[in-house]
């Protein structure tokens, strides 16, 4: 299966925008498709912390 471009990808994206959103309403989904986007690949990289370490890390309870 083909990648998509970015420029469908944000096309799409923008088409699934309510009809009076603001330009705020746009950069909020394109920082939330980044950030999952980015966290699947640092996922998929093995880039992630178990969260028991984590707790562990800050002193906080399991």
């Amino acid at each position: 299966m083909k990648t998509p471009h970015i420029k469908d990808l944000a096309h799409e994206l923008v088409d699934k925008l309510p009809e009076h959103s603001t330009w705020d309403d746009l950069m909020h989904e394109i920082y939330v498709r980044q950030a999952i986007e980015a966290g699947l690949a640092d996922s998929q990289a093995g880039r992630t912390s178990d969260v028991k370490d984590v707790r562990a890390e800050f002193g906080l309870p399991r």
